[in-house]
């Protein structure tokens, strides 16, 4: 049986490396997108294009005994994490169109900041509270049953992204940094909430990661340009958005299966 997937913060970087890695294991993908700019926040967000983009490359990659076939093994929904309906209706699709769901991956993220909390402007704040920290729980809420609707033995995963914020005080970033602190609470409580269905949660906590939301860091910082990130780590490099996403594949497969409540550091050693 094909296992089955969403995917939220599809579009580009960790989200979209994601999908394509689920693909080229033989997953089936609904790929979710916000799929436009936040008026909250002053970078751009992922777009329809990029997210199609995704979608299409994604398909490609999946094992399949015809075109036809790898077309439909992945689709595209533009969706609003932090709207219940409509994350719950990329739910419903997963199980309608592929006829069930094995692991929600709770990708979507932003940022801002860049001057202490108290200096932050409200909205910016709601911003990332609502998509960093919000947005995992709609995941959850919404995800977490049709994980437990499959029969068992079941199988099934939940996984989200933290950060290496979430245990490294980062200045100019305390919203951020509290937003991926109650992404680690939340894994441990659903991982105890969740002991003996079958069901795990987990979450990978990446450091610097090549990404547009680094590049947005940066600017926060003022820098020229994302290559002194680097030299925080100790592997002396940012990270490809695939290293991070081939950990968050490995979590919502069956090799992850000794895991639950875990947060799986991906950072080059940041937070050490």
């Amino acid at each position: 049986m094909q296992p089955v997937a969403v995917v939220t913060g599809a579009a580009r970087g960790i989200g979209a490396a994601t999908v394509h890695g689920l693909a080229a294991a033989g997953w089936a993908v609904v790929a979710t997108d916000r799929a436009s700019d936040d008026p909250r926040l002053r970078y751009a967000l992922g777009t329809h294009v990029e997210l199609r983009s995704v979608a299409e490359s994604a398909a490609r990659l999946a094992p399949a005994p015809s075109a036809d076939a790898r077309r439909e093994t992945v689709v595209a929904r533009t969706v609003d994490t932090t709207d219940p309906a409509e994350l719950a209706a990329a739910v419903a699709l997963a199980e309608e169109r592929f006829g069930g769901l094995d692991a929600m991956v709770a990708v979507a993220g932003v940022i801002a900041g860049g001057v202490p909390l108290w200096e932050m402007a409200d909205d910016e704040i709601a911003a990332v509270v609502d998509v960093d920290l919000k947005g995992p729980i709609i995941a959850a809420q919404v995800g977490i049953p049709a994980l437990l609707r499959r029969s068992e033995p079941r199988r099934g995963r939940f996984v989200a992204v933290a950060s290496a914020a979430a245990t490294r005080g980062l200045p100019g970033l305390a919203a951020y940094g509290a937003a991926k602190a109650g992404v680690t609470g939340l894994i441990r409580g659903l991982a105890a909430d969740l002991a003996g269905t079958g069901v795990t949660a987990n979450a990978v906590s990446p450091g610097s990661t090549d990404t547009a939301m680094l590049a947005e860091s940066g600017r926060l910082y003022g820098l020229a340009d994302t290559g002194s990130f680097a030299e925080q780590a100790l592997l002396r490099r940012l990270l490809a958005p695939a290293e991070v996403a081939s950990a968050l594949v490995w979590l919502a497969g069956p090799e992850s299966s000794g895991l639950t409540g875990a947060i799986l550091p991906v950072d080059g050693g940041l937070a050490v």
